[in-house]
């Protein structure tokens, strides 16, 4: 059995991947969304799909409906989860992630923007419904209407939903990415040699540092507040005497750290910087979020 709309279903893989991982935040749940969406799209008759003019169309409304739920339940499975939840980190250039679709220099967040993992986290922070009605409009550009059939709402009832998700949003202080590169690239010399006074100084005095390790992996269970204890912390890690390997790579768009052991990763660290030092730092060392970088 032939589908003569295969071609315009094929080249909406990409786009269904980059909208699930931005509402998930995890790459292998955007995967299987994409492939739930694909299953619906073939459980249809021939002359079902024939009648559906806009297969991208429907693809997005069925996948941002597939999201929406699986948001909903996500609190619930995550008062299981051991120690802090993070998003999953990708890498520079990702096969899934680095699409070629045109942006509109006029959108207020660009394609890059939106997978830092900054962005992610703040997302994380919203309504299932906040962060659907935000991300289709504000990242990918469709319109309320359009988000009114995914979420079961009003055109006017999304767009309050969108204005209420992107107040939360703040990229003002945001670091342009040389002086991030610089940054992080001082701080893995300071925790490669031990230096104490000089990781205090690339933090900031209210940073935060979050560990994910799911239970499978060894982390600090609870955030840690204040640049010095960051860096104490981090002078443990270092002392540790575990032979660990520090790379610079691109985590989600931007400047990050990955930690090797024996060639393996073993941890991804992620990091927010604004005026020339560090507030926040993100450990992602759960070995199922890691995937991505051991494939």
């Amino acid at each position: 059995m032939t589908d003569p709309q295969l071609p315009a279903v094929i080249t909406e893989r990409r786009q269904l991947i980059n909208l699930a991982y931005r509402l998930l935040g995890s790459l292998a749940e955007a995967e299987d969304v994409v492939q739930e969406t694909y299953a619906r799209w073939y459980a249809l008759s021939e002359a079902q799909r024939r009648e559906i003019a806009a297969p991208g169309a429907w693809f997005t409304t069925v996948a941002g409906r597939i999201c929406l739920d699986l948001l909903g339940s996500a609190r619930a499975r995550r008062e299981s989860y051991v120690g802090e939840w993070l998003p999953e980190p990708v890498p520079g250039r990702s096969a899934w992630l680095d699409g070629h679709d045109p942006v509109d220099p006029a959108d207020r967040v660009t394609l890059d923007e939106s997978i830092s993992m900054a962005f992610l986290v703040v997302l994380d922070s919203m309504t299932p419904a906040e962060r659907v009605a935000f991300v289709l409009h504000d990242v990918f550009r469709y319109s309320f209407a359009e988000i009114a059939e995914v979420v079961g709402r009003t055109p006017a009832a999304c767009r309050q939903l969108a204005s209420s998700a992107r107040r939360r949003i703040d990229t003002s202080r945001s670091a342009p990415g040389n002086e991030r590169a610089e940054v992080v690239r001082d701080f893995k010399q300071a925790w490669e040699t031990k230096d104490i006074e000089a990781l205090i100084g690339l933090l900031d005095p209210e940073a935060t540092a979050t560990a994910d390790g799911g239970g499978l992996a060894l982390a600090f269970l609870e955030p840690i507040y204040g640049g010095e204890a960051i860096a104490r912390a981090w002078m443990e890690i270092a002392n540790r005497g575990a032979a660990v390997t520090l790379l610079e790579r691109t985590v989600n768009g931007q400047p990050g750290l990955v930690a090797e052991v024996d060639g393996t990763v073993v941890s991804v660290y992620a990091f927010d910087i604004a005026d020339g030092r560090i507030t926040r730092i993100w450990v992602i060392r759960n070995p199922e979020k890691l995937r991505p970088w051991t494939a």
